[in-house]
């Protein structure tokens, strides 16, 4: 299994997330950050998600509370006052441990050669752990974030959340060098949660499907959501759920209308084909090009998901909650 960080801000959709890294993945150690919710919060949903899926063996790190630079903002009109609502839980088994997540993320890096970070909440905690020890860009073998968007924005017309409420610690992370994988809006916006799902998982007779199932009643308002996160985690876990193109991607940091932007240069995939626009849809390959084409674009930094098979995503995510005892 492939060792991981996963550094999140739970969150309904951070809940999917821990639910299929936890089965499919070595999880280190779960780290938190103020985001979709204040920290206390988004801290105690961690703790239960765990509980629910019978991994209280996983420890739990809480981090920043918000950004440096400004207050943080958080989303109670998605996720509820508790940043988790809908479930009725029990009180976490455990709290969380001592050590500060940035503490962890930087002392299990440098430990270990073998470790991706996967972050599905702000940047701020992955950040701070780059001031901290600028090597980790080249220890950790990947980052897997939940962020940005290749072509649009939800929080802003042109920002997503999770950059937007830390921008400052985005542009850090995306100058890094670190082996970036970019599961932005444009590909969660493929993931929709489906009526027929949230019965199926209500069906499966397990705790961890009543859980899923709740959470996805209060997420869904009548079937309008999608689960970012676990975007991110399906792509590491299975990578041809993904068809992505590697390119250059920065962060708007001054513009009035589009702060935290993920401005993503999409020339090179149209660089041998200039007579049309891009079609995301189109059978193309992004690299039939013929040979000594020449390339228009910026230097690529990040791997930038477009495409996800959202038949395989949902496989893999009804199986995996079926899965829990």
């Amino acid at each position: 299994m492939k060792k991981i960080i996963l550094d999140c801000d739970p969150g309904h959709d951070d809940a999917f997330a821990i639910m299929l890294a936890a089965k499919h993945l070595d999880v280190l150690g779960v780290t938190t950050v103020g985001g979709n919710g204040y920290l206390p919060n988004v801290t105690r949903n961690a703790l239960q998600v765990l509980d629910q899926i019978g991994r209280a063996d996983i420890p739990v790190y809480a981090g920043h509370a918000g950004p440096s630079t400004l207050p943080l903002v958080i989303a109670p009109n998605v996720h509820g006052e508790s940043g988790m609502d809908g479930p009725s839980l029990p009180p976490p088994s455990r709290p969380a441990e001592g050590r500060h997540a940035v503490d962890f993320i930087v002392e299990t890096v440098m430990s270990d050669a073998e470790v991706t970070l996967v972050a599905t909440g702000p940047l701020t905690n992955i950040a701070a752990a780059l001031n901290r020890e600028p090597r980790i860009a080249q220890k950790v073998q990947a980052l897997y974030l939940m962020g940005g968007g290749a072509y649009c924005g939800n929080w802003t017309p042109a920002a997503e959340f999770n950059i937007w409420v830390d921008a400052e610690a985005s542009y850090k992370v995306f100058h890094s060098g670190m082996p970036l994988y970019m599961a932005g809006v444009n590909l969660t916006r493929q993931c929709p949660v489906l009526a027929e799902d949230i019965e199926a998982m209500r069906g499966f007779g397990n705790r961890a499907g009543v859980f899923a199932a709740e959470l996805l009643d209060f997420f869904a308002h009548g079937g309008d959501a999608h689960l970012h996160d676990p975007c991110a985690v399906a792509w590491l876990i299975d990578p041809s759920l993904v068809r992505s193109a590697f390119l250059h991607v920065d962060i708007e940091l001054t513009g009035t209308l589009t702060r935290g932007m993920t401005v993503t240069d999409l020339r090179p995939l149209q660089t041998h084909h200039p007579e049309r626009d891009l079609d995301l849809d189109s059978p193309h390959r992004w690299d039939d090009a013929p040979e000594g084409a020449p390339f228009r674009g910026s230097a690529p930094n990040t791997h930038v998901g477009l495409r996800l098979d959202f038949a395989g995503f949902r496989r893999l995510l009804l199986d995996t909650v079926r899965s829990y005892d």
